[in-house]
């Protein structure tokens, strides 16, 4: 990436401060509910109509705003408003990305409209019947009584396989609010991230069962680097890199692969709870290409990842395929419901930079470098970060600015230029350090594997 294209990244599209002050103030609105509207939640919610108004929701949304401020809130008002909501983050989304393929020379596929799904199911009537007392009651007034009124409802959908999606959110979303309640006491309330679970939620209990279009596909996948993400009770590797069919041009996927966990599992040991996708792992760890079978892939780059319809080939340097491969390989559409600010996760190469006070410099132009995301699980370090050559990240938007996630950089150590990345240790720690302190400490996993394994004897 030349200094030019970090400059053209530097001012925020037209338009996009408005729309993210209108959800903002819908998202300070749903703080304390909408039993009795204030005159700020009153000025919120004509705010969000007025956003709306040249579009195909105005009618609804203003319909909506009028029943809300006088006490007449329904599942359909409520709706109306969350989908306002989201088409505001929605064009937020496709004006940064679009930005930031103007700035990288990148093209990218059109979304195709897929066949309508089938009618949703009456189950999801109580999800958003709950949704709804939680927009009464706004996220103030969430006591444990009111989390524990959706466990019928979220047990019901888990036993629904065409409505998991809606399930599995909810679940964690009743939980998140169940370890912070009684929320009134809270000094601070993650308003933006409660206002999108609900928003999600509250949208896919409208929607039927889903057949995504799935393309089976052989070639080659040459990756670029891996994102970890690690919360108390699941690890999910999110593997980054481009794909060569013959006969097609070359195109970004992803791979996303979890498992569950327990928060005493931590640092390296992480990787092994993956150890089902041994040839993954093998290709994270020594840098080679993975070769693919028949593999699904989704019209939104994702590869459904099948570890016997891959194998772990010869070695692709992650760098090259960056400098070579990456600027000319078509980027996937992003279907409707993931265009969100939240979700942009372009990979780039960076290089010719410096480092000053913490910030990535090239030229007189700087980008914020998140160096509090790197995960223990591999060998990047802030002190490794800051004092590299050439960096392979995910550029992304937060809190108003863009902002780049490291996968990988090379640095030079003792004199030698070295490459230093996420996926290094997914074979088990590389640094000799590491790996006596993780022997020391013992192999948390197989001690609770073996403790399970009593259990269910027993």
């Amino acid at each position: 990436m030349q200094a030019v294209q970090l400059a053209a990244l530097v001012d925020a599209p037209a338009g996009v401060g408005a729309a993210l002050d209108a959800v903002n103030g819908f998202d300070s609105a749903l703080v304390n509910g909408f039993a009795r509207v204030s005159e700020p939640q009153s000025a919120a919610l004509a705010a969000l109509a007025a956003a709306v108004a040249g579009s195909p929701l105005a009618e609804a949304v203003s319909a909506a705003v009028s029943k809300v401020s006088t006490g007449a809130i329904g599942a359909d008002e409520l709706s109306a408003l969350a989908a306002a909501r989201a088409a505001l983050l929605g064009a937020v989304h496709d004006a940064l990305v679009g930005q930031a393929d103007t700035a990288m020379g990148r093209n990218r596929s059109e979304w195709t409209a897929t066949p309508e799904a089938a009618a949703p199911s009456p189950l999801a009537a109580g999800s958003r019947a709950w949704l709804g007392e939680l927009a009464i009651a706004g996220w103030r007034g969430v006591d444990h009584d009111l989390v524990a009124a959706a466990d019928q409802t979220v047990e019901s959908l888990l036993a629904e396989p065409a409505l998991r999606r809606l399930a599995m959110l909810l679940d964690g979303f009743t939980a998140e609010l169940g370890a912070s309640a009684p929320i009134a006491t809270m000094d601070r309330v993650p308003a933006r991230r409660w206002a999108d679970l609900w928003t999600r939620a509250l949208l896919l209990s409208w929607r039927g069962a889903e057949s995504p279009a799935i393309e089976p596909v052989s070639g080659r996948l040459l990756p670029l680097g891996v994102d970890l993400h690690e919360h108390g009770t699941a690890v999910q590797a999110q593997v980054h890199g481009v794909l060569e069919v013959a006969g097609a041009p070359a195109r970004r996927v992803r791979v996303s692969v979890a498992a569950a966990k327990v928060d005493t599992i931590v640092g390296p040991a992480v990787w092994q709870l993956l150890g089902a996708h041994r040839q993954l792992l093998t290709a994270l760890a020594g840098q080679r290409a993975l070769e693919l079978t028949h593999m699904p892939l989704t019209a939104t780059g994702d590869l459904l990842w099948d570890d016997d319809r891959a194998k772990a080939g010869e070695a692709a340097d992650p760098f090259v395929t960056a400098t070579v491969q990456l600027p000319q390989a078509q980027a996937p559409a992003v279907a409707p419901l993931d265009r969100d600010p939240v979700h942009i996760a372009e990979p780039v190469v960076l290089e010719g930079y410096r480092f000053r006070d913490g910030v990535l410099e090239m030229g007189d132009q700087r980008i914020r470098v998140e160096l509090d995301a790197l995960p223990s699980a591999g060998p990047l370090t802030p002190a490794g970060v800051t004092g590299s050559s050439t960096m392979i990240g995910l550029l992304r938007w937060e809190a108003g600015v863009w902002s780049v996630r490291p996968l990988a950089v090379q640095r030079k150590v003792k004199g030698a230029l070295t490459a230093f990345h996420n996926g290094d240790w997914a074979l088990g720690p590389t640094d000799p350090k590491v790996a006596k302190a993780q022997a020391k400490s013992g192999d948390a996993v197989a001690v609770l594997r073996e403790r399970a394994g009593r259990l269910l004897r027993k």
